[in-house]
């Protein structure tokens, strides 16, 4: 739909809810009441195996199942996630990475068996590789492949599928990893420079094209509860893009440099104390994308008010649709030019963050770019200590958090009357039905024409050829996701990114309460007669490596030696890496609700490897009754997101090693 001239009313945007769940009839379901309520496009939410190239059936998959997203293993879950759900008039986004080709590839084929044209698919990939090694942690690959599987999706969506974004830069979950305003910004604009500068010099778009390849670049941002400097930010995007494409790419024509962005407001800013506060702090985040109509979001999710205590119902869902339909329908936001022209704190505003985010950039240009800023673990490093330095206002009282760090006195919520029914549940039973499917989808299927596409793939990987018809073909084949990316495993190898944790600094942490631990940390050293050493885990696939890295960073600012080995771990290396480390605790991090499953795994590996004194504590998204579950099964102590005081936290860490010592 164009764009409306200045004297009309403004269109609203697309109105999506980020959604997925279970499997993929299931899913579907959702989508078809979503669509129902007056939601204008999809955005698909899969879960972790999917996103990382793995099978249900996988070890490391075990208790992710359809816990975050919808499972995809082949083009039948594909079928069935959009079964009545006409492609060629639907709006899709997909929040897809390192599998992103695979994806769009499973999308294509189900649109053609539609009938559908791929001329007129109109859609997303998520497919911003670059912050995946910053922050959310479904990387596969190297980065050196990964930036060539993205060059090839822009190249080939340009010529076969032009309505298409092929990449969503995405500066979202930058923000989540600790971000400024100016990181955000500048980090974000150095991997859409990577990517435009690695697609132009493959010489698979003609000169001509340029601007269309510009024109299909969109981005993906975070919008936090500081909505005046959230709105001076997105204006700030928007004159750097113009600039940058303008000044670097010479892109001439203004349409093709328009900034295109869609939203997700700070789901990690949601709070599980008071989570009804929750609901205001969604309609301001909303507000800072939406007021400056020429720097307006043309596409928005909101999360629900409950996502901090577990997966959101559909009730909660609709909720958050019915606060972007207020907004767009009720108000009069629509019907004005821009309300800021002509602002000159606005101005001072925006002019303070382009300034500051042109420095940066032209930090990570000089280190050979954002590659080679994650490479070197520069920009990882900086995103780690500027979280620190957020936690460390909000635990002096600097920054206030209503609910939490102030104004924490509050009556029972009805809202969360109904206990463990707030949330949604998903059933266990959902993980062995996927692994019994994918094993009869693959008894089922032509063997020879399975082997032939997969090695198809495999060897144009070794070329320069683009991997986008030959990863259609395994799809059409019945290639599984698993199957997939082990071939490209084979080839381009797979990647752990730096940690951030041993270069991350966080200043002003030396208070009283900080040294008392740190006292407390070397006095029961010294009554073991060796140094405490905490090792932090990451088990199963979940890469929001966010909290784990921070409770790195404050145990070794008060005294532990820390073991820390990044994300995607099974609990077998857990255990190996505890007992060859001879640690005195084990702390596990788990958002993505696989807690149940992975945790005991842990505990049980532990007593089975003659450990089982070490004690184990779990910080995550963890609702009260599967706390009580963990503790039943020897886990030591649980922190959920109300626990937001890591001295604190790291001071009860020192009690529960006393107490497994009998100190």
């Amino acid at each position: 739909m164009p764009y409306p001239a200045d004297r009309e009313r403004d269109r609203p945007w697309v109105m999506r809810t980020y959604a997925g769940h279970s499997s993929a009839a299931a899913s579907n379901a959702l989508y078809r009441r979503n669509l129902a309520k007056g939601q204008t496009g999809l955005s698909v939410a899969f879960d972790l195996p999917t996103q990382t190239g793995y099978d249900p059936d996988d070890e490391l998959a075990r208790g992710e199942v359809g816990k975050v997203g919808v499972p995809i293993s082949h083009i039948g879950d594909m079928r069935q996630l959009f079964d009545q759900i006409p492609l060629a008039e639907a709006n899709t986004s997909m929040t897809i990475n390192a599998t992103a080709m695979w994806l769009l590839a499973l999308y294509v084929s189900v649109a053609e068996e539609q009938g559908a044209d791929r001329a007129t698919l109109s859609g997303t990939t998520q497919n911003d590789i670059i912050k995946e090694y910053l922050s959310r942690g479904t990387y596969v690959f190297p980065p050196g492949p990964s930036l060539r599987l993205i060059t090839d999706m822009v190249a080939w969506t340009v010529s076969n599928v032009p309505k298409w974004n092929p990449i969503n830069i995405c500066s979202y979950h930058l923000q989540e990893a600790g971000a400024s305003p100016v990181q955000e910004i500048a980090y974000s604009m150095s991997t859409a420079i990577a990517v435009l500068d690695s697609v132009f010099d493959s010489g698979q778009v003609p000169e001509e094209r340029r601007g269309e390849v510009v024109a299909r670049i969109s981005f993906f941002v975070n919008a936090g509860v500081r909505f005046v400097e959230e709105m001076c930010k997105m204006r700030a995007f928007v004159q750097l893009w113009d600039e940058i494409t303008r000044d670097r790419y010479g892109i001439a024509d203004p349409r093709h440099r328009r900034f295109r962005y869609g939203v997700q407001v700070n789901s990690l800013g949601l709070t599980e104390a008071q989570p009804e506060n929750n609901v205001q702090r969604i309609v301001l985040e909303m507000l800072a994308v939406t007021l400056s109509r020429d720097a307006r979001a043309r596409a928005i999710q909101l999360p629900a008010w409950n996502e901090a205590l577990g997966l959101p119902r559909p009730w909660d869902q609709q909720w958050a649709l019915r606060m972007q339909q207020v907004l767009a329908y009720e108000t009069d936001l629509l019907e004005y030019q821009d309300i800021f022209e002509g602002s000159h704190v606005v101005k001072a505003k925006v002019d303070e963050i382009v300034e500051g985010a042109r420095a940066e950039i032209d930090r990570v240009q000089a280190m050979g770019g954002a590659v080679a800023a994650v490479e070197s673990g520069y920009m990882k490093s900086a995103l780690v200590s500027s979280l620190a330095e957020r936690r460390r206002r909000v635990e002096s009282g600097e920054d206030v958090v209503v609910g939490v760090n102030r104004f924490a006195t509050t009556e029972p919520s009805p809202l969360q009357a109904e206990g463990a029914n707030a949330i949604l549940q998903i059933d266990p039973i959902v993980e062995q039905q996927a692994v019994e499917a994918i094993r009869a989808w693959r008894s089922s299927r032509d063997e020879a024409l399975v082997k032939s596409t997969v090695d198809d793939l495999r060897e144009a990987a070794k070329t320069d050829r683009n991997l986008v018809e030959a990863t259609i073909a395994c799809a059409k084949a019945g290639v599984t996701t698993g199957e997939w990316s082990q071939a490209l495993r084979e080839t381009f190898g797979e990647y752990r990114a730096p940690t951030g944790v041993s270069a991350a600094s966080a200043s002003g942490e030396a208070g009283a309460e900080i040294g008392r631990v740190r006292e407390r940390v070397r006095a029961t050293g010294e009554e073991l007669g060796e140094r405490l050493r905490i090792l932090v885990g990451k088990p199963g696939l979940d890469g929001h490596s966010n909290g784990a890295e921070q409770v790195a960073v404050r145990a070794r600012d008060v005294g532990f030696e820390v073991v820390y080995q990044g994300i995607r771990l099974t609990p077998a290396q857990i255990v190996a890496a505890a007992v060859q480390e001879d640690v005195h605790v084990v702390g596990l991090s788990i958002l993505s609700g696989s807690h149940l499953e992975v945790v005991p795994a842990v505990v049980e590996g532990l007593r089975a490897a003659g450990a089982g004194d070490v004690p184990v504590i779990v910080g995550g998204i963890v609702p009260p009754d599967d706390a009580d579950r963990l503790r039943e099964r020897g886990v030591a102590r649980v922190f959920t997101p109300k626990d937001y005081e890591l001295t604190q936290i790291m001071d009860e860490i020192v009690t529960v090693v006393r107490e497994a010592n009998g100190l």
